[in-house]
């Protein structure tokens, strides 16, 4: 028993020492020189209410999970996140035999802009189109604010994901 700990010592030691040159984590799927990022709240062509700060709150949320940067105030953040919703769709995607929307689907266009203290790219302006990316049923119980929901979500996933580095 003693001899077999001899050999799988060392060879722990070799498998280990193999990896000395990688890093854990996400830390070089970002630009080394920012380390914090203000996000204003989100713009909002939409004439639904508090849509623009619930988006922001997802975006926040998403930073703080996914990326090592530090959400900071205005004054004290090395790059700004700023974001605006140029457009929302809803569209019907089934009707019940009465002609009542039975499947609905909305979506957004997003325009994103990521600059660094001087007001240069970090990277290139963003326009995502979210379109048709979440349906809900009414009858079921859903609604346009459930679907709102987990559309932020999915939203806030896409420009935390534009904010890594290109390889």
């Amino acid at each position: 028993m003693i001899a077999e700990l001899k050999f799988v010592i060392p060879i722990g030691m070799i498998l280990f020492a193999g990896c000395a040159g990688y890093q854990v984590g996400n830390q070089q799927l970002f630009d080394n020189r920012v380390r914090s990022v203000h996000v204003p709240i989100v713009e909002s062509e939409s004439h639904r209410r508090f849509l623009g700060q619930q988006l922001t709150e997802a975006i926040v949320k998403q930073i703080e999970l996914d990326t090592p940067l530090q959400i900071a105030d205005a004054g004290l953040a090395d790059s700004f996140l700023r974001c605006r919703i140029v457009r929302e769709r809803k569209r019907q995607r089934a009707l019940d035999r009465f002609g009542e929307p039975r499947v609905l689907q909305v979506g957004w266009q997003v325009e994103v802009d990521w600059v660094d203290r001087s007001g240069t790219p970090l990277t290139q302006r963003t326009n995502l189109s979210i379109s048709d990316a979440v349906e809900f049923i009414p009858e079921g119980g859903q609604s346009i604010s459930s679907a709102q929901r987990e559309l932020f979500g999915q939203v806030a996933q896409q420009i935390v994901g534009q904010m890594e580095t290109r390889w």
